[in-house]
């Protein structure tokens, strides 16, 4: 049933989130931090992904580390070259990942997941918000 009146709806910080590792994985201090089938791992190229924000630390699941902690915000990450370069004309539009540190302007082809929201493009690098 839609509102009949001003709704005081709870709200939480939703800036720091924990998720599980993938087997394997091994994310860096301030990489852009995916989901694959629910579990955590370095960005990179592929579709279906879900973006969740920057690692806040370094993990390895072969030092035995089994979680990584991650930041919603925006953050300044690489900007692809050539024809996927994003420019100040991409702003407020998605962007995709290409690798733990870098996003694109296409889907390349429907072979990459959306990184998240361009907010500003400058000097060569791309301010995405997750």
């Amino acid at each position: 049933m839609a509102t009949t009146g001003e709704r005081n709806t709870p709200q939480r910080a939703g800036d720091y989130y924990t998720y599980d590792l993938e087997a394997g994985a091994k994310i860096n201090k301030g990489a852009i931090v995916c989901l694959n089938a629910g579990y955590a791992k370095a960005g990179y190229e592929a579709a279906g992904l879900v973006t969740v924000g920057r690692a806040e630390e370094s993990v390895d699941t072969s030092l035995g580390d089994t979680k990584v902690r991650t930041r919603r915000g925006v953050f300044q990450y690489d900007n692809s070259p050539g024809a996927d370069e994003l420019t100040r004309a991409d702003i407020d539009i998605d962007c995709f990942l290409v690798d733990d540190e870098t996003v694109a302007k296409t889907d390349g082809g429907a072979t990459r997941s959306v990184a998240g929201i361009v907010r500003g493009v400058e000097g060569g690098k791309v301010w995405v918000e997750f």
